[in-house]
């Protein structure tokens, strides 16, 4: 737990923050979850509001308070549509770490964060090892999609999900430190779902490099970026997730570091910054420049590497394809531009948006696991709006957001492929 000195000041900061709100309303139009409860209460303006009014009551109604804040995607829909520029996610999350500081975790939480996430190579292991026995638990749910079901109810009720890949991308590919011809070096900052559901992902990634001649730094025992952790409020986890990263990729002398997960590259660039001052002088002077450096994979290809569009395959039709921008990808970073040309680089493929292609799709990380049925009505609203685009292949730039179109394509039975930009582009080379 935190020391109360130190949480009287994060409430501080809390109030000063608090004070730029309007109140104007605009995050109505935005939030998904308003969209679908229609409770005051799950809107920005409205968790706003029981924040200030209920601000001395942190410390004697904090299990209230939470579950309010928790009832929130964390997808940045209400920020980027601020009129007065408030730092809607900065305040929830200082505030999940402020009642988490006086509460504790939950021991599943403390298990979770602690003994498991925050300790990358037992992480590792387990998961390997959950991959060998995961066929006793799971059945198949769609053979073209590949999506599976629980045989038992609990805790994945009612959805599909992508299982844990038989091979995680870390034993698939060695670790890697070449120079490359372009006079540009990148870090490869994996991220969890990639390496253990996605690794074909990562392969494209690193294949897409080596083809513009980028030198590849890629490290074994990687660490998540600690957004689950931080995001439930535990900062002793991410703390320990940051410094175990920073003490990764800090040492090389790197011109980028890229990822192909729109969550990580937002933690790394926004939130590791954020959460800064809990670090020492020399830290935060590593956080700054890793967080300057961090680029998504498909702005480093397009800014950057300089993507060309290739030859047309003969004899091939092009694929119909659409996209979902990611919250974390153009909401917090204004990054849309890019991966929609890495798709058209692929002469094979055929763009065509979909309605409200930057729509949250419903994910939110561990929303999806405590609030489902939100989570899947949000998500079935894009499906719709995927479908009615008559594309064979949607394209995203988040593994979380692959994994949210493949339950509610899974479940309609549509034959429609869910893959990463950098896989399209990929198939071009």
């Amino acid at each position: 737990m935190y020391d109360l000195k130190k949480l009287a000041k994060l409430v501080q900061q809390l109030e000063d923050q608090l004070i730029t709100c309007m109140r104007c309303g605009m995050c109505q139009s935005v939030c998904p979850v308003f969209a679908e409860t229609g409770r005051e209460s799950d809107v920005a303006r409205g968790k706003l509001a029981l924040l200030d009014a209920l601000i001395k009551e942190l410390f004697t109604e904090p299990g209230g308070v939470n579950e309010r804040l928790n009832h929130c995607l964390l997808c940045g829909s209400c920020a980027a549509n601020c009129p007065s520029g408030v730092k809607v996610l900065d305040i929830f999350i200082k505030a999940r770490v402020i009642l988490t500081g006086y509460m504790g975790l939950s021991p599943a939480k403390r298990l979770i964060f602690r003994g498991i996430l925050s300790q990358p190579r037992f992480f590792d292991r387990l998961l390997e090892l959950g991959a060998s026995f995961q066929k006793a638990f799971i059945k198949s749910a769609d053979q073209f999609l590949g999506t599976s079901c629980a045989r038992l109810s609990f805790p994945l009720a009612n959805r599909h999900f992508k299982a844990l890949a038989p091979v995680p991308f870390h034993n698939l590919v060695d670790a890697i430190d070449s120079a490359g011809k372009s006079g540009i070096k990148v870090g490869f900052f994996t991220g969890c779902v990639i390496d253990k559901i996605f690794p074909e992902v990562g392969q494209a990634v690193v294949r897409s490099l080596n083809h513009h001649g980028t030198g590849i730094f890629l490290p074994q025992d990687q660490g998540c970026c600690g957004i689950p952790a931080l995001s439930s409020g535990d900062s002793a986890a991410f703390s320990r997730l940051v410094r175990h990263n920073l003490e990764i990729f800090s040492a090389q002398k790197l011109d980028y570091l890229v990822t192909a997960c729109a969550t990580c590259t937002s933690t790394i660039k926004k939130l590791w910054p954020m959460m800064a001052p809990d670090f020492s002088e020399e830290e935060q002077a590593q956080i700054q420049a890793i967080a300057e450096k961090t680029m998504d994979i498909s702005q480093f290809l397009i800014d950057v590497a300089g993507v060309d569009k290739v030859s047309v395959t003969p004899g091939n039709e092009a694929t119909t394809i659409t996209y979902h921008d990611p919250c974390h990808l153009k909401k917090s970073l204004g990054i849309s531009e890019q991966p929609r040309k890495l798709i058209s680089a692929n002469p094979n493929c055929h763009l065509k948006e979909m309605a409200e292609a930057d729509r949250c799709c419903g994910c939110g990380g561990s929303f999806n696991l405590k609030h489902y049925e939100i989570s899947a009505s949000i998500g079935k609203r894009k499906r719709d709006n995927i479908v009615a685009t008559d594309c064979s292949t949607v394209a995203t730039s988040c593994p979380a957001c692959m994994l949210q179109i493949n339950d509610m394509l899974s479940q309609e039975g549509d034959r429609i492929q869910v893959r990463h930009v950098i896989e399209i582009y990929a198939d071009s080379l």
